[in-house]
This record gives C-alpha cells, structure tokens and sequence, in this order.
C-alpha cells in the first residue's frame, strides 16, 4: 500500500450524516451525552421531591394548621407559592425558546443582523427569569411588584421538606439558566465582534440544545411543584 493510500486511510474524516438527526458533530455529540447524564440529576431532583411529598402527612405547614399548633417548631405559616408570577416566567422562557430557533435559522440562512437580533431577545428573556426568580425569593423588585419575597414571607431552607426541595430544585434550575445566558452572552459577542462568522451554524445549534433542556426541565418542575395542588 502506497504512504499516499495508507494516510487517507487513517486520516481525519468527515462525521457521517444521520437520517434523523442531521450530520453529527463532536460539540454536539458531547453536549448531547452532557445532557443525557444532567437529565439524571433532575431526575434525581424530582424523584426525590415526589417521595418525600409522597410519604408526608402535612407538606406545607399553612395558617389554619399553625393556628391549630401542628407545626409549633416553625415561627409563622409557611407562604403559598405565587403561581400566577411564576406562570409569567414560564412564558418568558418558553418564548426564549422560540427566539434560539429563530436564531439559529437565521444563522443558516447566513443573516447574521437576524441572528444577533433574535439571540439578544433569548439573553434578555434568561435574564429576565433569572430578575424573577430573585423578585420570588428576595423581593428584590418589591417597589414594582409589591410583594417581600417568600423568605422574607417565612419560607427558609431547611426548615421544612416544602421549603427544602423548592429552594434545592428551583435554584439548581436557577443555576443552568444563569450558566445558559453566559453561555448565549459570549456567543453573541463574537457574533457583534464578527469573530463569528455564517458558517458556524453548528456552534448556535450546540448552544440552542442547552438552552432548549433547560426550557423543557422549567416545564417540568413548573408542573410538579407550582401546579400539582398541596
């Protein structure tokens, strides 16, 4: 066998073409196995969450069960979570899901004006979640809202399962959607830098996998733990 023969045989190839799923990468392939073992730990998160509200007798300890002296080791009654307010940032993020794909399309389209657009608007609507879950948690908006925060209302971690496994699930979550918008922020960047150029599709597909998990999680944990009634 000639050297000629011998180094295509070995050398660099191109990654196949899947019928359903398009032409694989390693960027890809690897956020995709991230994501396999990340669905894991939600998973776990939730599952957890399900037995331990499964197994209680009194999950949340709410006024007329502290009036009635059943939950004396906590100082005040525990505050319902405001479904209304957090339906709101379901939207938000959802819609930030629809602003990735557009995004991305753009990219293939080789429109980048289009692309920095609609990849802006999925950063603004990360962070504004992220504005949203600090207003539930601390009243940090309160002067717009009107409303102190649930652990000013007396919902402490640690201090009860409810209070626990809201605060453990919701903040993790929290935290892939802060890693989500550094993520997207740095993209778009290069993207205004033009250091990112219209071929590089592949790079805002990658990104638009994570970004669209962690939408579909929100839905999830939205479901179980605002929506299923205590």
């Amino acid at each position: 066998m000639s050297a000629n023969a011998d180094s295509h045989h070995h050398g660099p190839v191109d990654w196949p073409q899947e019928e359903h799923v398009g032409e694989i990468t390693a960027g890809k392939l690897g956020m995709w196995i991230f994501l396999l073992s990340d669905a894991f730990s939600f998973s776990g998160l939730l599952l957890a969450y399900g037995i331990r509200r499964g197994a209680s007798d009194m999950w949340r300890c709410s006024e007329e069960l502290f009036n009635q002296g059943l939950c004396s080791w906590l100082e005040r009654p525990e505050p319902e979570l405001g479904i209304n307010f957090t339906a709101g940032l379901t939207f938000l993020l959802i819609c930030s899901s629809v602003s990735m794909v557009m995004s991305y399309a753009a990219v293939v389209e080789k429109d980048m004006k289009s692309a920095k657009m609609w990849l802006g608007l999925t950063i603004l609507g990360g962070a504004l979640f992220l504005c949203g879950q600090m207003q539930e948690y601390f009243g940090t908006f309160a002067f717009i809202f009107h409303h102190e925060g649930l652990i000013k209302e007396g919902l402490i971690f640690g201090q009860s399962n409810y209070a626990t496994t809201f605060y453990a699930i919701t903040a993790f979550h929290g935290m892939h959607v802060l890693t989500g918008v550094t993520y997207l922020t740095v993209m778009w960047i290069k993207m205004l830098k033009g250091h990112f150029d219209d071929g590089n599709a592949n790079m805002i597909e990658i990104a638009g996998l994570f970004w669209h998990f962690v939408d579909l999680v929100w839905i999830l944990v939205f479901t179980l733990i605002y929506l299923i009634p205590l």
